[in-house]
């Protein structure tokens, strides 16, 4: 049985999405502050975190921020009461996995759940190890680790695949808003730079010298490429 972690501190979301995750088989911990959310999520082995952004103590976006600095790669959804793109963009960036603005609908929350498990959990059918390797890079897909050089990297789901994405299209232009469709799977309207900050991070963590990256190469004018360097 999945362990669903909830923190919001309004009572009737918190009893709204408790009743519909239970419904579905999950067991629910809940917590509406922010400083005891972080610190059950940091603690306790969970599945995956519902996250409102505005909470008393510690803040939504701190919260994410901190579990990523302390390797707690859960999966988490944010919840905000603001439509605004930067807010969206600003939680993606710092290393949640998807983002809804209120008000939702349960349905919705389950299928935002459900597509993101399906993109980080190996198939239960797999049974050898499926890899992916391009020059100094060698990514598991079924454990879901990489290693650069012979050593092994620590990626955010986002960052693992995107990276797993780029390297099974050696040598083809992609453009932000492919980018954006695919590992994001909904429109920013033209935001791209969630694209390039993440980006930005996995060259600084697969490249020798990220500021002249010889994987992920910039296409200017239409996107990336990466290709696998010359020994």
């Amino acid at each position: 049985m999945k362990r669903v972690l909830v923190v919001d501190d309004e009572p009737s979301i918190v009893k709204l999405l408790s009743f519909n995750l239970e419904k579905e088989g999950y067991l629910v911990t809940t917590a509406e502050d922010g400083q005891e959310g972080f610190e059950l999520a940091l603690n306790e082995k969970f599945d995956f975190i519902i996250l409102d952004v505005m909470l008393p103590s510690m803040d939504g976006l701190e919260i994410a921020k901190k579990l990523r600095q302390e390797k707690v790669e859960t999966p988490i959804l944010m919840l905000t009461a603001k439509d605004d793109a930067i807010d969206r963009i600003l939680g993606l960036e710092i290393g949640a996995d998807d983002y809804l603005t209120k008000p939702f609908s349960p349905r919705e929350v389950l299928a935002r759940m459900k597509a993101i498990f399906r993109r980080i959990e190996p198939r239960q059918e797999q049974v050898e190890h499926e890899f992916l390797s391009a020059g100094e890079i060698k990514a598991d897909l079924t454990n879901y680790q990489v290693t650069v050089r012979d050593k092994k990297i620590e990626l955010t789901p986002k960052e693992f695949e995107l990276l797993v994405y780029f390297m099974k299209r050696k040598e083809r232009v992609i453009d932000r808003d492919t980018l954006l469709d695919r590992i994001w799977q909904y429109d920013f309207s033209g935001q791209s730079r969630i694209v390039d900050v993440h980006v930005s991070h996995l060259r600084e963590k697969i490249e020798v010298d990220p500021k002249h990256p010889q994987y992920l190469q910039t296409v200017r004018g239409f996107g990336y490429k990466f290709q696998v360097p010359a020994q």
